[in-house]
């Protein structure tokens, strides 16, 4: 077996987020949530369609009968088979506030969480969307609502409000819903914040960590036993995909650094003053082998470091690594490069490896 470090789309989005694999579409997808937009990727990481599904698209899951249930900024949207949208009623009229991140729990209602626009403490919220339409408040009070995600035996879920700087647990039921909330990790504030999760089929958590440059495992226990270092800061998001669900897809932001160090995933004042602070630009490199990586993250050191972790995880899990990555837009001309110079960031921190694969034996 054999460890691989490629890049696995070209620049597509600003702020990505969400990665979702579905049986359906047999590809990944994903948000620029800040666009509104749901970029629909084929195998091979080469983008099919860019579907806006309004200002902001915070989350989305598949529905049964074809479509997408999304989390927009001030509620959810339906969308179907044609890919038509269909805006729900707003849940608040707020305009400071928005949609974040969200999940499906196992037994088809989708959670959506909320969150300040400025990061006021408190002004989120987490919602439950019945496949009836209607909408239950679950989380009366988050600050940046964030990952959330269940363990295969359907009796526990794990869910980030970032700003506690936590992980925490749930006990689940079908009735009952999500009960019992409880600490389950702490993450140092000096290592970044816990963003978006997911839970392998052993019950691993793993979680990216936004301006920690990682990902984490942490075993059902609690205890931390893998992670994955990557050369870019924002690190927002992860999901298992591929063939028997053997990589873990990871997405990253082009917020810049200074937004990254005030802690803060998503926390731009509105899209469009994030997009004329941080412009969009085609990337530098088109194909894989001419890449520019940041000089502190030198694409050899990567290599190590990935030959390392693999060494590793097949003495805990038995498993193999496979690395690929998923890069955002990298930020425009020289006077860009300037700027990200005084601020100590790399001239090319777009190419970012977004996505990581763990492989099992036999997948």
């Amino acid at each position: 077996m054999s460890t691989q470090v490629e890049q696995f789309t070209e620049p597509l989005a600003f702020h990505g987020e969400g990665p979702v694999w579905a049986e359906a579409w047999g590809a990944l997808r994903f948000v620029d949530m800040l666009a509104g937009d749901i970029l629909c990727l084929d195998v091979g990481g080469t983008l099919v369609e860019r579907l806006h599904a309004g200002t902001v698209a915070g989350a989305f899951r598949p529905r049964r009968d074809g479509g997408m249930v999304v989390g927009i900024e001030r509620g959810f949207a339906l969308v179907d088979r044609a890919h038509r949208v269909e805006a729900l009623p707003e849940l608040w009229d707020d305009r400071n506030v928005r949609m974040n991140d969200g999940a499906t729990d196992p037994d088809g209602r989708f959670y959506c969480g909320s969150m300040a626009y400025d990061m006021t403490p408190g002004a989120g919220r987490l919602y439950r969307l019945e496949p009836g339409g209607a909408v239950t408040l679950v989380v009366p009070s988050a600050t940046c609502s964030n990952g959330l995600a269940w363990t295969a035996d359907r009796r526990t879920a794990y869910y980030v409000d970032s700003m506690t700087h936590r992980i925490d647990v749930f006990d689940y039921d079908a009735e009952a819903g999500l009960t019992g909330r409880r600490p389950f990790v702490e993450v140092p504030e000096e290592d970044g914040l816990p963003d978006g999760l997911t839970v392998d089929r052993e019950g691993g958590v793993w979680v990216a960590l936004y301006g920690g440059s990682a990902v984490r495992r942490y075993g059902p226990g609690g205890g931390l036993d893998a992670v994955l270092e990557l050369p870019v800061t924002q690190v927002t998001a992860c999901t298992f995909g591929g063939p028997s669900l053997a990589e873990l897809y990871i997405t990253n932001s082009r917020e810049s650094s200074h937004r990254a160090t005030s802690r803060r995933p998503g926390a731009c004042t509105s899209p469009g003053r994030a997009s004329a602070a941080f412009p969009s630009c085609p990337s530098r490199a088109s194909r894989r082998d001419d890449v520019r990586r940041p000089a502190s993250h030198d694409m050899t050191d990567w290599a190590v470091r990935i030959r390392r972790l693999r060494r590793a995880a097949l003495r805990r899990h038995g498993a193999h690594l496979r690395a690929r990555a998923v890069r955002s837009r990298q930020a425009t001309g020289d006077a860009g490069a300037r700027r990200r110079r005084r601020r100590g960031e790399s001239s090319c921190s777009t190419c970012s490896p977004e996505v990581f694969a763990r492989r099992r034996p036999g997948g």
